[in-house]
Parts: C-alpha cells; sequence; structure tokens
C-alpha cells in the first residue's frame, strides 16, 4: 500500500492533536476525577484492563479519561504503557479455589453446594432507565447498612465446593486433567496461531474484545434451523485472588496484592458419534474484573474449540479475530491518507478500459 502525508503536514497533526486536549481538557472545574471512573464506571473500567491485560485500576481510568470514553483507544494507551515496563518479576501460580468470593451462582443446581451469593447483581429484576441514578434517592440501604453487608460478602469462605466435583463424583464429567504442566503460552511475547495449545486459546479470548467474543459465542451456538443449542452453566463466579511471589532472598511465597476476576464453569452435553454420550464436559473462562459475558462465551468457546478439534474454522477466528485492538487499528488506518495507492487503481482501471477493442456502434457487445 502506498500512503502519503496529510495535507499541511506536521503542522496541521500538530495542530489537530493539541485541538483534542485543548477540548478535552477546556474546563478543569469540571475534570472528572480517577476514583469516580473507578467507582462509577467501575464495569467499564475492569472490561478495559481485561482487554488490555493489565490489572491497574487507576491507570485504567487515566485511560479512559484521556482517551475521552473511546473503549478501544483506552486498550491501546494502556497495552502501549505496559509495553514500556519491565519484568521483574513472575507471580506463582494462584488456584482459583483461593478466590474470596464476591457472588458466586449455580445456574444448574437449586440447592448447590456452599452458599449462592448474588452479590451485586440486577440479573433478577427488570432494569428501566431511572433519572435519579447517581443522585442518592434510588438507595435503599442506609451507608452504615450497605458498608456492612459489602464487608460480609467479601469475607465469604474460599475453597467453596466447585459442581464440576459433584458431577466427577458421580461419574457424571469426561476427565481431561493432564498428568504434565505444560508452560502456558504467552501470548505478549508470541502471537497464537492455529493450531494453538489450550492456554493460549484461553489467554487470547481473556484479553479479547467482548463483543467480538460474544459475537463468535452466538455464532456457535446459533444452529443453521435458527434455534439455539442448549446451554447450561455450572458455575459463575467473581471475586478476589491473591497476588503472590517468590521472595527474591528467603524465596518463600509473599503475597504483594490481589486482584478481582471473573470465572465460569460451562456444562457442555456430549452427544456427538464418537463421543462418550453418558456423560458432560465441561469448558472454562476466566478473565479479569467483573465481566461475567466475556467469561461465560470464553466457557463455551473453550469447550466448542475441544469437540470441534481441527475440523473448524473457529479456533482461527478466535485467535485471528476477535482482538479488539488489532481489528479497529486495521479498520482506522484506512482514514490515513491513501491517495496514491487510489490513484495507482484508477490508472489500471483506465488501462485495462484503453486495452480493449472498441465497440463499434450498431455492433452487439
Amino acid at each position: 500500500m502506498g500512503y502519503a502525508a496529510a495535507r499541511g503536514g506536521l503542522t496541521a497533526i500538530r495542530n489537530a492533536e493539541d485541538l483534542v486536549r485543548t477540548l478535552r481538557d477546556m474546563d478543569e472545574s469540571e475534570q472528572i476525577e480517577l476514583d469516580q471512573f473507578i467507582g462509577r464506571l467501575r464495569l467499564l473500567v475492569d472490561r478495559i484492563m481485561g482487554e488490555a491485560g493489565m490489572w491497574e485500576p487507576r491507570l485504567a481510568a487515566l485511560a479512559i479519561r484521556q482517551a475521552e470514553g473511546d473503549h478501544i483507544e483506552s486498550v491501546h494507551l494502556l497495552r502501549a504503557y505496559k509495553s514500556t515496563l519491565p519484568r521483574i518479576a513472575s507471580t506463582e501460580p494462584i488456584h482459583v479455589d483461593d478466590m474470596r468470593l464476591l457472588r458466586r451462582v449455580v445456574p444448574a443446581f437449586r440447592e448447590p453446594g456452599g452458599p449462592q451469593i448474588l452479590g451485586r447483581s440486577t440479573d433478577y429484576s427488570a432494569r428501566m432507565l431511572d433519572p435519579r441514578s447517581g443522585s442518592g434517592a434510588t438507595a435503599s440501604l442506609e451507608p452504615e447498612v450497605a458498608t456492612h453487608v459489602a464487608e460480609n460478602s467479601s469475607s465469604v469462605q474460599t475453597n467453596t465446593p466447585r459442581l464440576m466435583n459433584v458431577l466427577r463424583n458421580m461419574d457424571l464429567l469426561t476427565d481431561r486433567r493432564r498428568t504434565d504442566d505444560p508452560e502456558p503460552f504467552d501470548i505478549t511475547r508470541t502471537p497464537a496461531r492455529p493450531p494453538a495449545p489450550r492456554s493460549a486459546r484461553l489467554s487470547s479470548m481473556a484479553r479479547a474484545e467482548t463483543g467480538a467474543l460474544l459475537n463468535q459465542w452466538y455464532r456457535n451456538i446459533l444452529g443453521p434451523d435458527g434455534y439455539l443449542h442448549e446451554v447450561t452453566l455450572g458455575e459463575v463466579r467473581h471475586g478476589e485472588l491473591p497476588i503472590r511471589i517468590k521472595h527474591p532472598y528467603t524465596n518463600g511465597s509473599v503475597s504483594i496484592g490481589s486482584l478481582r476476576v471473573t470465572e465460569v464453569e460451562a456444562i457442555e452435553d456430549l452427544n456427538g458419534i464418537d463421543e462418550d454420550r453418558d456423560r458432560f464436559d465441561i469448558g472454562y473462562g476466566l478473565c479479569l474484573g467483573h465481566n461475567e459475558r466475556k467469561a461465560i462465551a470464553m466457557a463455551n468457546l473453550d469447550i466448542a474449540c475441544h469437540r470441534d478439534g481441527s475440523k473448524s474454522s473457529l479456533e482461527q477466528s478466535i485467535l485471528l479475530t476477535t482482538d479488539g485492538l488489532d481489528s479497529a487499528g486495521f479498520l482506522e488506518h484506512l482514514k490515513l491518507p491513501h491517495y496514491v495507492t487510489f490513484r495507482s487503481m484508477m490508472e489500471r482501471k483506465i488501462a485495462v478500459r484503453n486495452a480493449r477493442p472498441s465497440v463499434q456502434k450498431g455492433d452487439k457487445a
């Protein structure tokens, strides 16, 4: 492709960028504080961190403010910043059973082992636009009571029983556990291309654009007859996981903080010709922050890729088309000056037309 500079050159480009900054920061008295983004727009902040592959709420809030709310641009800013940071340590593997639960629902069982924790959710009521939202007029709990409820919900015991283990004990679950422990695929250093290990698929989906992943999930479960294939969720969890590293001097495990994640286990009914039809299989999804849509899509696509194997293009679509920064970058580069390229296209068209034998008037075309 041929590119050319924007008309007006570097001066025009700098003026355009200055205009963005001037209009964005014109009224400093109305500047939105970072804590307001984190508190009021927590789900957006979580989504940005997940797609950037970086846990830092304040930096994510800063990226949103700088990008004027542009979701893809916010991810771009956060990933670009992350690429400048040195890797000073690697965290130790974390078992998800160490999660301090903030929310846990088990759609497949009415009375599962352990508690059902609704947490912060509006899933069970009608949602209507409320003009009073954010004014405090809609709060039904006193601040002290709300704080007490939040503290209690965040101190739920870890190691809550899993539905997966219940199914396994009933001999209703296909056992795909591995005896080896392969090194996880690092998508930040090596692009994932099919065929790829499961860790590469899961890492790519965890960092994928949520809408793109949801589209892949919907296409996968929507059959050619127009009916949705049956989908059952085993567990949906949201909570805090500890971050541990090995101490450089003592070699002991040291906790340096925590992060929130969403985890989903999706149950799949095995009904294929070569499948174990008297058992279920389970797909898995885990992503940064509170993003249940992404984790649900991940879990279902995880098992779909396993069932399809090399017969389907699903893995290729997931690995190559769901990264929001990649797809948006290719789309947006079309706004750059392309008149050199287009001129060559026009010249080819004219050359083809001139090379054709002329059609005499009255002759049949």
